[in-house]
């Protein structure tokens, strides 16, 4: 009769380990949850700016572009009329701009690039969580002995 009572106690014990371990889980996977949801919206804040500035730095060189082609009418012009000029100083300010809206360009990819998109620390807590539960698994079978 107390090798059975023992018994009883003993799965008691363990179906509270279990229901306890189930709830801990759930508690868990929500707090990593809510962490990596906290993790992919800093990072989306962070892609918006870089593709701001690749869409400004596109506008820069959208207004270079349009000014090459005020200067190629300008050379153009220079076919028709020897006299006039008017053409290098189009020539040089569209140059100008490109170069500015290429250096932009680059700065907004380079944004882009050091991003990591993945959510590191939510990676590595959960890898901790993982060895946390192993651990926890491996002291309630030490217990079961």
């Amino acid at each position: 009769m107390e090798a059975d009572n023992r018994i009883r106690t003993e799965s008691a014990s363990l179906g509270s380990l279990f229901t306890e371990l189930a709830r801990e889980v759930t508690a868990l996977v929500r707090k990593e949850s809510e962490l990596a949801k906290v993790e992919m919206s800093e990072k989306t804040t962070k892609v918006m700016g870089g593709i701001a500035s690749i869409a400004t730095a596109g506008a820069v060189l959208f207004s270079g572009f349009l000014v090459l082609l005020a200067a190629a009418v300008f050379g153009l012009n220079t076919v028709l009329p020897p006299e006039t000029t008017p053409w290098l100083s189009a020539l040089i300010v569209g140059g100008v701009v490109v170069v500015i809206g290429l250096i932009m360009l680059q700065a907004g990819r380079n944004k882009l690039k050091k991003e990591n998109l993945m959510p590191t620390r939510t990676m590595a807590s959960l890898r901790r969580d993982k060895e946390l539960t192993q651990e926890h698994e491996e002291a309630v079978k030490e217990e079961l002995k």
